[in-house]
């Protein structure tokens, strides 16, 4: 098996088997998310206290890659600091669209590097962390990747 077809698994089994998957039962915030150009939608509670993110949990529709992402970063952020959670996602996101793509130190979510060859699966694969940002701010509305 080669490291492609590796990290093909690690996607296909969080989409499969989403952990955190559900909500929340006393969120501090809660946002919904939508990606109209492949329809996937995504459901985010958080539990912040004290600046340090307790919980995650998400009801997802959509694609393997939007699914595997808000699993992986659910289970990532539990115990992470509010700057540690924005700064996760901002290394995603360069990972993702900068020009010096680099996985390093972004753990699980090195998994998802890939999907910076499929420009039209980038927003697939923020959407959980726009969801998240915006339930952190508890912004009202829907977040779109439009």
């Amino acid at each position: 098996m080669d490291l492609r077809d590796l990290y093909q698994e690690v996607i296909l089994d969080h989409s499969r088997n989403p952990r955190n998957a559900g909500r929340l039962a006393e969120p501090s915030g809660t946002a919904k998310g939508h990606n109209p150009l492949c329809g996937d939608l995504i459901t985010l509670d958080v539990l912040v206290e004290d600046g340090v993110v307790r919980d995650v949990s998400f009801d997802a529709r959509g694609c393997a890659i939007s699914v595997a992402t808000a699993s992986i970063m659910s289970d990532m952020l539990k115990g992470k600091t509010l700057e540690e959670t924005h700064d996760l996602f901002r290394r995603f996101q360069e990972m993702l669209t900068g020009p010096d793509a680099e996985a390093e130190g972004l753990d699980k979510l090195e998994v998802l590097a890939g999907v910076r060859e499929f420009p039209m699966r980038v927003k697939c694969a923020t959407l959980p962390f726009h969801t998240l940002r915006a339930a952190l701010d508890n912004e009202p509305g829907t977040v779109q990747t439009e």
